[in-house]
């Protein structure tokens, strides 16, 4: 991958190269490339010394580094660090090193930040986002997030959106939730959902079936893994295990305390908040129901998605399935 400044790829370089081997100036060539003189004799010399192989991008990291900090300082500072629990101000007062130096040294070696840390024993107590690296999978099917989101149930005649919070006779409290099964495709971001009345493990091995009947219908055939939280109804149902089974898909279950890692349906289900279920004033549960398959087509078929490069989620399982035909 070329770096992100380049002018050009190496495959560019590859072009410019090849016309400057016909004999032509590589000054006239580097104006037509629109890159400076030196770009073009620098890749000219390289094609020269090393072939194509000289065309690819080299690491900018020095090939060595005669200032960093000497291992024994370096192994004082986590030795202080382990030691007293304090952070790089008092570390580096205490050894007499700029406090950035001591900073620098602590995330070369991952150490965890003190808030996640007992201040007593020094353990790791609190989940660090050191596994919130972005990652997507290459097709669609590859893997699928299913979570539940809960929705209180809205009263006939509409809840306290519609007549305030101190308007709500008591008779109407109570009335329990919707439970929101949510699957969104790893790589398409295309998304299933339905409102059902529990999140027991047979409800949610139900969903995970009908779900993939649902992929099956816009062209992904198999799903290959499922990605769900550490739910009782996910990690030790029998039903959930046998319907992961029966549609040939392997389950995978995130990092404990660490919900970014099922992150997909996580926003899937913030934006089904914000655009559905809290996007208007409701008069009944009922309403508000029959508004989800509506909105869930617009979410697949038109609703732009960023993380896609702006395209429907349909359109990148229509491209996906023509890129693998």
């Amino acid at each position: 991958m070329s770096h992100a400044n380049a002018r050009l790829t190496p495959a560019g370089r590859l072009i410019m190269v090849g016309r400057i081997a016909t004999g032509r100036p590589p000054a006239h060539v580097a104006a037509e490339m629109g890159v400076s003189r030196a770009c073009a004799y620098k890749w000219w010399r390289r094609w020269q010394d090393e072939g194509r192989p000289g065309l690819i991008d080299r690491p900018s990291r020095a090939r060595s580094h005669p200032r960093r900090t000497p291992a024994c300082a370096e192994t004082r500072i986590r030795i202080a660090r382990h030691l007293s629990r304090r952070g790089p101000v008092a570390i580096g007062a205490q050894l007499k090193v700029p406090a950035s130096t001591v900073g620098r040294v602590l995330r070369r070696h991952r150490t965890p930040p003190l808030a996640a840390c007992d201040p007593v024993t020094g353990q790791v107590i609190r989940a660090s986002r050191r596994s919130a690296n972005r990652y997507e999978h290459d097709r669609p099917g590859a893997l699928v997030h299913v979570d539940v989101k809960k929705l209180g149930r809205i009263p006939d005649g509409g809840g306290w959106r519609a007549h305030g919070r101190g308007a709500r006779p008591a008779a109407r409290r109570g009335l329990g939730y919707d439970y929101v099964h949510a699957a969104v495709d790893d790589h398409s971001r295309l998304a299933y959902a339905e409102i059902l009345g529990d999140e027991k493990g047979a409800t949610c091995a139900g969903f995970l079936t009908r779900a993939a009947a649902f992929y099956a219908a816009h062209g992904i055939d198999r799903i290959e893994r499922v990605i769900t939280d550490n739910a009782k109804n996910y990690r030790i149902s029998r039903d959930f295990a046998a319907a992961a089974e029966g549609i040939g898909a392997n389950r995978k279950f995130i990092r404990p305390h660490c919900p970014w890692t099922n992150g997909k349906v996580e926003r899937f289900n913030r934006t089904l908040g914000a655009e559905w279920a809290y996007s208007r004033i409701f008069a009944s549960n009922d309403d508000r129901a029959a508004l989800l398959p509506t909105w869930l087509n617009h979410y697949n078929l038109n609703r732009p998605y960023l993380g896609i490069g702006g395209r429907s989620p349909i359109s990148c399982v229509n491209n996906a399935a023509g890129q693998y035909i």
